[in-house]
């Protein structure tokens, strides 16, 4: 399957992103997490376009993308999800269904509440949308940084930056970290840690605390719109745990929830599994839709 790697502009900014399978295919967006870029569906992209479009974009800021300073774009979860809805805008894609993954979250689910009439479900990999899940010990620094944030508190979230942190992302919970590549971690870091950059990932960790506000009006939408969900998860998550998965089921009581044996990056041990369990729940959503009625 050929796997196309693009850029275009918009905002004046130039968004690169991946794409593959046939154009008038069901449209699955993919939308990547922290530390990562769209690499981190390298694999997953052409096992899911022999039956659909698949796009991943990389965020303003992140992978292949422009980064522009601090001083020239104002990088919130607002923000950059406004640019991956303008690109979508820009591609054509109106209905689509949405893979999400740790910051692809709370980007998702703006473009969810903006436009709840194009999503047509959503499958979310260790991608909160309840207090429940966080991990104390990984969330207390970026809590505290965003409640004030000082040259104590931000020395405490930049670890987050470094190679062993970025490592740890990828090999904390693995049953056999021999299956993950070298390649991934710091094919990462080598992103993250370019000049400016650390600002950029500063200004979101301070942001984040935003991402938590937005849950009451994403619960209300997950209970009147009742969207086809399902939540592959890798269980032994440092980050994410297993309850916010489970937490789904609160107010979609049809969720379908997968805890599996993996951690944070559950792509890297769990690329077959989870592309069996999201083929069989996207098949069974479009066979269920108006349009295949």
């Amino acid at each position: 399957m050929d796997v196309h790697h693009r850029t275009i502009t918009v905002d004046g900014h130039a968004i690169f992103y991946r794409e593959a399978g046939p154009s008038d295919a069901p449209a699955l967006v993919l939308l990547h997490g922290f530390p990562s870029s769209s690499y981190m569906y390298r694999r997953l992209i052409p096992a899911l376009a022999d039956r659909y479009y698949v796009m991943a974009p990389d965020y303003l800021g992140f992978g292949e993308s422009d980064a522009p300073s601090v001083e020239q774009f104002e990088y919130t979860f607002d923000s950059l999800a406004a640019i991956v809805d303008q690109l979508l805008d820009r591609l054509g894609v109106g209905s689509y269904a949405m893979y999400v993954q740790d910051y692809g979250a709370p980007i998702g689910w703006r473009l969810a509440l903006a436009h709840p009439e194009r999503i047509t479900a959503i499958i979310s990999q260790n991608g909160n949308a309840y207090e429940a899940g966080f991990v104390e010990g990984f969330w207390a620094p970026v809590w505290a940084y965003s409640t004030e944030p000082t040259p104590e508190t931000e020395t405490a979230v930049r670890e987050a930056l470094s190679m062993e942190a970025i490592r740890w992302q990828y090999l904390h919970g693995v049953a056999d970290p021999s299956l993950v590549s070298p390649d991934t971690w710091t094919h990462d870091c080598a992103l993250i840690q370019r000049p400016g950059n650390d600002q950029i990932q500063l200004r979101l960790f301070r942001d984040y605390a935003t991402n938590r506000a937005l849950y009451p009006r994403l619960q209300e939408y997950f209970r009147n719109s009742q969207v086809p969900l399902q939540a592959v998860w890798g269980a032994n998550d440092g980050i994410f745990a297993p309850e916010g998965a489970r937490a789904f089921a609160n107010d979609l009581p049809n969720a379908e929830i997968h805890l599996l044996n993996a951690g944070h990056f559950a792509l890297e041990t769990q690329l077959d599994t989870i592309t069996g369990y999201v083929h069989g729940f996207l098949g069974r959503v479009n066979s269920q839709s108006p349009a295949s009625a």
